[in-house]
């Protein structure tokens, strides 16, 4: 009896609010000709009360008026009026009549299927139709005009600078020759032996770095795509890609998606590892390694022949090299035999933004009695010694590498961590190369003179997964922490992360349970995963401030991850509830603001309103958004194939979880 009344109740509540939101004249089948600009004009003046160019639920309602009471009557030019209602359907009308604006017609047809388009299938369809297509990028000479606006190209001398590697000399002279056609790019060689010390010195003079390049059958050169984040993130990353390949997958862009692995693989064969980004500054480190995991994706989608076999063969061995140099290197590899995040840089990252370090900055401030920006300078320039300072910045470099920037749970300490994600990841190298050369080599693969066999890398991954259990699994707390091997003791600080031995499928089933049964119900919120516990995070002041990657934001990539880990050992409903807390928190805010779907959330209050650091990459757009947010896109995509048909429909109703888990 509960569960009949509990769903009438939900079926009275939710068929009384489409009533109100459907309107009767116009009806999804049905589609008017308009005026676009006498139509666009006057929407905008009568339901954009805040002039943002936007129609969300931010927009007053001007008393004594009929502005912004999200009712609108569209004019066909047969002069018949037809009305629509709602803030959702009104903004959806502002980007229709926006993309009809660009065809540089007078009048446009408007479909009523896509005006009244459910947010889910919306959501779905402008990522699979637009986004992917906005956020692609080429450094060729069309794709140069519009990367040189960026802000961050921006030198002491005025110039931009493009940098190729000295093992490219292809490159050099293809750049070379766009440069021309340029007033002030110039084009310079990356040394083939890249330190700190020469990265540093290219501060005022940071520029973009080439990726690779590829000659079709008549010779002719071209840029080989690639897939940004959005926003002020108009290059290629490091882990993002990863994600942006998942999404990329799911709608088909099979070729795309190769081509991300085709620039890693360059950017490993030139400059010695998947790099951060493509820019001088970033050449100092990488981010988490997720190379093998998207060749695997990949591949999945390609013909079993012999180009996809060379293929293969490159994308593995450059896998191979990077595993090798970077993560089992000197200068990530610990004495444990774990790894651990490390930038070769020193001092502060050329990338952040200004003021980002005033509260680091300030009892140095007060100890030379100096402004901020003079300190700044002096310690920059080396005039003031301040040896702890250093220390601050070897782990915030660390912390940056690890892609958690910033955490209260790396803060000061990244660079003597063994962190659970890192060493899941660098597992699920291992056992990806195992199967790999086992599957599609027949147990062997040749590089550079050697033999490498599936067992002997089946060996490390197992070596591995001792090392992670003996430091980072805390029985009595059934979850994994990081492990600092310099005080030798786990942090204790609960974090997202936890799940990462889930993902890569090194966590036995005893330790899976203990993981859902513990570390879930604490980073488990309305919105989705959290990055952190609260309690973990700590106390929040202006001399200790909201950090992005902490409670309560949440991120793409942990709800993707963790999808993916409990779905590895059959916690199926756990994820389908995931998924759609997730996906209900990106849908739910894109039907109230305009299409937004930013870099991250809120979840514990499930807003895009995010006041920590930078603020909240893709929240800033004029009409429509063209690109939304890489992983987030890549998020909605994957979410949305997984979900079952049932709580599809239920998303595009807006259904808030709660009524239903």
């Amino acid at each position: 009896m509960h569960k009949l009344f509990h769903n009438a109740l939900l079926l009275f509540i939710f068929s009384s609010f489409l009533l109100q939101l459907i309107p009767q004249e116009l009806k999804k089948e049905n589609s008017i000709t308009v005026n676009i600009k006498q139509t666009l004009s006057a929407l905008e003046e009568d339901e954009d009360t805040d002039k943002d160019k936007r129609i969300t639920i931010e927009d007053p309602h001007i008393n004594g008026t009929e502005r912004g009471d999200k009712k609108f009557w569209v004019k066909g030019i047969d002069n018949k009026l037809y009305e629509i209602s709602g803030t959702y359907f009104l903004s959806n009308l502002l980007q229709e009549l926006k993309l009809a604006e660009e065809t540089g017609k007078d009048t446009a047809e408007l479909e009523g299927k896509k005006i009244f388009e459910p947010p889910a299938d919306r959501i779905s369809r402008m990522i699979r139709e637009y986004y992917w297509d906005g956020l692609t990028r080429r450094i060729d000479e069309q794709g140069l005009a519009e990367i040189l606006q960026d802000e961050k190209t921006q030198t002491v001398d005025g110039n931009k600078y493009i940098y190729v590697p000295a093992s490219d000399n292809l490159a050099y002279n293809f750049y070379s020759g766009i440069a021309k056609k340029f007033s002030n790019v110039k084009v310079e060689e990356i040394p083939e032996n890249i330190t700190g010390d020469y990265v540093r010195k290219l501060n005022g003079y940071h520029g973009l770095l080439t990726l690779g390049l590829r000659k079709d059958a008549d010779g002719k050169l071209s840029a080989i795509p690639f897939v940004v984040p959005g926003g002020r993130f108009n290059e290629m990353y490091g882990w993002d890609s990863y994600f942006i390949t998942v999404g990329l997958l799911q709608d088909n862009r099979i070729e795309l998606a190769k081509d991300m692995v085709d620039n890693f693989v360059y950017e490993i064969n030139n400059y010695g590892k998947i790099l951060n980004a493509n820019r001088t500054y970033y050449l100092t480190r990488s981010q988490p390694p997720f190379l093998t995991s998207m060749i695997r994706a990949v591949l999945e989608h390609l013909p079993k022949n012999r180009e996809t076999k060379e293929w293969l063969k490159q994308s593995l061995e450059a896998a191979i090299k990077e595993y090798s140099e970077v993560w089992m290197g000197k200068d990530h590899l610990t004495s444990t035999g774990l790894s651990r995040y490390f930038d070769i840089g020193s001092g502060i990252s050329p990338e952040v933004e200004p003021g980002h370090f005033d509260e680091v900055f300030a009892p140095y401030v007060e100890k030379h009695n100096m402004s901020v920006h003079d300190f700044e300078e002096a310690y920059k320039s080396g005039k003031i010694k301040e040896p702890e300072l250093d220390k601050f910045f070897v782990h915030d470099r660390a912390m940056r590498e690890s892609g958690h920037d910033t955490s209260y749970r790396l803060i000061d300490q990244c660079a003597n961590l063994l962190t659970v994600d890192l060493n899941s990841l660098l597992y699920k190298y291992e056992t990806d190369i195992a199967e790999l050369i086992r599957d599609e080599f027949g147990g062997s693969f040749r590089i550079n003179s050697k033999d490498e066999k599936d067992s002997e890398w089946l060996k490390h991954a197992e070596k591995r997964k001792e090392l992670i259990i003996k430091y980072l699994w805390n029985p009595g707390k059934g979850m994994f922490f990081d492990y600092n091997f310099i005080e030798k003791k786990q942090t204790g600080f609960v974090s997202a992360t936890t799940f990462y031995p889930l993902w890569a499928g090194l966590a036995n089933k005893e330790q899976a349970e203990s993981l859902v049964r513990n570390a879930l119900p604490l980073l488990e919120f309305t919105g989705g995963i959290g990055g952190s516990t609260e309690e973990s995070r700590g106390p929040v002041s202006e001399e200790r401030p909201l950090r992005q990657w902490d409670y309560p934001f949440g991120w793409a990539p942990h709800q993707v991850i963790i999808w993916k880990g409990l779905s590895n050992y059959n916690f199926n409903k756990d994820v389908q509830r995931l998924i759609y807390k997730w996906l209900y928190t990106i849908s739910s805010n894109a039907a109230k603001y305009n299409g937004t779907i930013p870099e991250k959330f809120d979840v514990v209050k499930r807003s895009h309103d995010v006041f920590a650091e930078y603020g909240n990459v893709g929240t800033k757009f004029a009409y429509i958004t063209r690109e939304g947010f890489g992983w987030t896109n890549a998020s909605f995509q994957l979410g949305i194939n997984l979900l079952s048909e049932k709580a599809r429909e239920q998303l595009n109703k807006l259904i808030p979880p709660e009524w239903i888990f």
